[in-house]
C-alpha cells in the first residue's frame, strides 16, 4: 500500500468557504475528538463548550432542542429517542422506590402501561383518575405523591383535563406536574405558562410532522430535574438519531403553518361528520356538544387541535368496512402526519385494555380518532362520508 493510500484512513478537516451552509449541516459522528486531557476534563466540568460521545449529546439534537425550547418558551430542553424515552427518562430521573405518582385515567396506551405494570415493578406505586375532575385527584393524592402525569388533551377522547385545579393542587402538596403537550402542542397550549414543572412531547408527531422521524423531548423548569433526566437519558442509552433530529428539525420549520392549517380542516371535518349519517357522536374540544367545551375554551381559546374522534354503530364489522373504503387514507397507530391518518384504538392504542375497560373510557369497536392533515377538505370530507355510507351498508 503507497502512503498515499495509507493517508485516507485520515480524517479530513471540513473545508474552508467565505460562504455557509443556509440547511443545517447533518453530523452523524458517534465521537469527538479532543485535543487533549485537559481539554477534555474541560468539557466534562462544563468550563468548555464541546462534544465527546453521541450518547451524551450531538449537534443535530442540540440545533432541535434549542428551536423547540424556543417555541415552548423552556431552557436546556433534551431530544431523546422516542416520546416513551422521554417519558421514561422523567420517571426513573426523579422518582425513587416507595415515590407513588397519579396519571390520568386516558393517558396514552403505552404510558398507561408505564403507569400499571413498568413503574410498580421498581417499587413506584401509581393511581390513575380522571382528568377531567381536580377533586378526583385530590382524593387519589397520597402521602409520598411525588408526581402528577397529564395530557392536557387526552388520547383518543379528546376529554380535555381541569388543568387549572390539578395545578394547584400540585402546587399547594408540592408534587411535580408533568405535562405531555404532544397533543396540544406549543402553537395550542403553554405548559410552563399553567403551573407545570416539566413539558414532553412525541417530537415524531406534529412537531416533525412527516412520520419519517422518531423522537421526544423534554424539558424541566428546575435546573436540577434537568440533570437528573439528563443523567437518566444519558445512563439508559436513550440516544436520538443525528439524522432523525435533522428530518425534525426541516419538518419544524413548516409546523406553525401545517398544524394551522390541519387544525382549520379538523374544525371543518368535525363539523360535516356530525351531519353524516351513520356517525352517532362527534368528539372535538371547541366543539358546543363536547362535554368539556367550556374548559375547552377557556384553556385553549380557538385552537381546538387536528384531532376528531367519532363512533359508528356496527362494532367491528362495520368498522373494517370503513376502513377498506377509504384506502387513501391511511389506517395506522400515529398522529401529526402532514397528511390525515385514521386509527382505531380497540386495536391499537388501547388494546391491552379489556372491551369493558375501554367501553368505560367511552371507546367502542366502533370508535376511530382521526389526525387531520392538510389535504383539500372537500375532499377529506367526501372520502369519510363515502366511507361512513359503506360501513352502514
Amino acid at each position: 500500500m503507497t502512503d498515499k493510500a495509507k493517508s485516507i484512513v485520515r480524517r479530513t478537516g471540513w473545508p474552508d468557504s467565505s460562504s455557509r451552509a443556509v440547511v443545517t449541516p447533518l453530523q452523524p459522528s458517534v465521537v469527538y475528538a479532543s485535543e487533549s486531557p485537559d481539554a477534555l476534563d474541560a468539557q466534562y466540568e462544563g468550563r468548555a463548550k464541546g462534544f465527546t460521545y453521541a450518547r451524551e449529546g450531538h449537534p443535530n439534537a442540540e440545533v432541535l432542542a434549542q428551536k423547540i425550547d424556543r417555541l415552548e418558551g423552556a431552557t436546556g430542553g433534551l431530544i431523546l429517542g422516542s416520546g416513551m424515552a422521554a417519558i421514561a427518562a422523567v420517571m426513573f430521573g426523579l422518582l425513587k422506590s416507595g415515590d407513588h405518582v397519579l396519571g390520568g385515567n386516558q393517558l396514552y396506551g403505552r404510558s398507561m402501561r408505564m403507569m400499571r405494570e413498568e413503574l410498580p415493578r421498581f417499587g413506584v406505586e401509581t393511581a390513575l383518575a380522571d382528568p377531567t375532575d381536580a377533586g378526583a385527584f385530590a382524593e387519589s393524592l397520597q402521602p409520598n405523591t411525588r408526581m402528577i402525569l397529564l395530557e392536557v388533551v387526552s388520547n383518543p377522547t379528546l376529554r380535555v383535563s381541569d388543568v387549572a385545579g390539578i395545578a394547584r393542587l400540585a402546587r399547594e402538596h408540592g408534587i411535580l406536574l408533568v405535562v405531555d403537550n404532544t397533543f396540544t402542542t406549543p402553537r395550542g397550549f403553554q405548559p410552563f405558562e399553567h403551573g407545570a414543572d416539566v413539558i414532553i412531547h412525541s417530537v415524531t408527531k406534529l412537531l416533525a410532522g412527516h412520520s419519517d422521524a422518531t423522537l421526544g423531548y423534554v424539558a424541566a423548569r428546575d435546573a436540577t430535574h434537568r440533570k437528573a433526566i439528563y443523567d437518566t437519558a444519558v445512563t439508559l442509552g436513550l440516544t436520538p438519531s443525528p439524522f432523525d433530529c435533522w428530518l425534525a428539525e426541516r419538518g419544524l420549520y413548516s409546523f406553525e403553518l401545517r398544524y394551522d392549517r390541519a387544525e382549520a380542516n379538523a374544525v371543518m371535518l368535525a363539523d360535516a361528520l356530525a351531519d353524516t349519517p351513520g356517525v352517532k357522536r362527534v368528539l372535538y374540544p371547541t366543539r358546543p356538544d363536547h362535554p368539556d367545551h367550556n374548559r375547552a375554551v377557556a384553556l385553549l381559546g380557538a385552537r381546538g387541535g387536528n384531532m376528531v374522534s367519532f363512533e359508528i354503530a356496527g362494532g367491528r364489522a362495520a368498522s373494517n368496512a370503513l376502513v377498506r373504503a377509504a384506502p387513501d387514507i391511511a389506517f395506522a397507530p400515529t398522529l401529526g402526519d402532514i397528511g390525515t391518518t385514521l386509527s382505531h384504538p380497540a386495536t391499537s392504542s388501547h388494546r391491552a385494555l379489556t372491551p369493558a375497560a375501554r367501553a368505560e373510557l367511552g371507546m367502542s369497536e366502533g370508535f376511530f380518532r382521526v389526525s387531520v392533515g392538510v389535504e383539500d377538505i372537500d375532499m377529506l370530507i367526501g372520502e369519510f362520508r363515502a366511507a361512513i355510507a359503506a360501513a352502514a351498508g
